[in-house]
């Protein structure tokens, strides 16, 4: 992997950040950057909680890996940063990062697109409380829509709990999402590669101890359990994986990224979310289905850094070439 490395040139990682997942980020970096140096990629950390765009420039990196979670990293805005500094990144443009970090605006494209997503309320002041328990049943989940890592994400199991956590999930973001909540299994699928080369990983099961898998069960407890591959029939795999695929089209995801379901009593798979900057943790989960497909973690870190691209100036200069 020598000659790789080298063409890839000198490597930014980008991750700690300033989001409430500055510390999942900067344990995602840290794995990445090993992995790559494990490889002879020359990789440097680069802290976006510390250090300013002007000093990202002066280190005159010929591309970037983003391993940065949350607000101001994985919502577009560090995406449309590298593209003004003409910066070659790792993942999806600024566009499909805004709408995939917005679980909100995920819901309403994976409805245009006819993909199936558990019903949704948008909840604007405690007005919009009444009636919500009967337009979406109990329990209910309440979802602060630009947070990840389960933070700002709370299960509503009685009437009197609602108040209560709508007022602690307006602590993350002026408006929040109400969603049904399906009950099932949970699985993800990781997805790799661009547009209609774009495909899956083998599907995981997560099974966390009372079927709570928060932010410590998620990174730091060695009680949940991964199922990988998942003990689905073929058939439901298959269906799973494709609606994966076809979440991630619709938002224009690029590089990588990881679909969240539930599966139904019935089997029927339901899309939650689409995370187009998922932790590279050794908790994390595209690293466990690469695994699984035969990709070592190295290997998977150098593909998606391979593709590291500047996503705005290749389509426009792309557009100039048809004309």
């Amino acid at each position: 992997m020598t000659s790789t490395a080298s063409r890839l040139g000198k490597v930014g990682i980008l991750f700690g950040g300033r989001s409430a997942e500055r510390e999942v980020s900067l344990m995602s970096g840290q794995g990445v950057c090993e992995a790559l140096t494990s490889v002879g990629v020359d990789a440097h950390l680069f802290d976006t909680g510390k250090h300013g765009l002007d000093e990202l420039a002066q280190q005159a990196f010929d591309r970037v890996f983003i391993a940065l979670h949350g607000r101001y990293g994985e919502d577009g805005t560090m995406q449309g940063a590298l593209e003004l500094l003409g910066i070659p990144y790792t993942g999806s443009g600024p566009l499909a990062a805004s709408l995939a970090m917005d679980k909100i605006m995920t819901k309403k494209v994976f409805l245009q697109a006819g993909l199936p997503t558990p019903k949704y309320r948008v909840i604007d002041s405690t007005a919009d409380l009444d009636g919500l328990i009967d337009q979406l049943g109990l329990p209910l989940i309440l979802k602060a829509p630009n947070e990840g890592s389960t933070l700002g994400l709370y299960k509503i199991t009685e009437a009197s709990e609602l108040a209560g956590a709508y007022a602690q999930a307006l602590a993350f973001d002026e408006q929040i999402l109400a969603e049904q909540f399906v009950v099932g299994r949970e699985l993800t699928v990781a997805i790799l590669g661009q547009g209609a080369s774009a495909r899956a990983l083998p599907t995981i099961e997560i099974v966390a101890p009372g079927g709570n898998y928060d932010y410590e069960h998620k990174y730091f407890s060695d009680d949940t359990q991964y199922l990988c591959p998942a003990p689905l029939t073929s058939s439901v795999n298959e269906r799973v994986q494709q609606l994966a695929v076809q979440a991630y089209r619709s938002l224009g995801c690029e590089g990588w990224a990881r679909a969240d379901f539930m599966l139904d009593k019935d089997e029927r798979p339901w899309l939650l979310e689409i995370n187009a900057s998922p932790g590279m943790t050794s908790h994390s989960l595209v690293p466990m289905a690469a695994k699984a497909a035969g990709i070592d973690f190295a290997t998977l870190c150098v593909s998606i850094l391979t593709d590291a691209s500047c996503k705005v100036g290749r389509h426009a200069m792309a557009q100039q070439d048809k004309e």
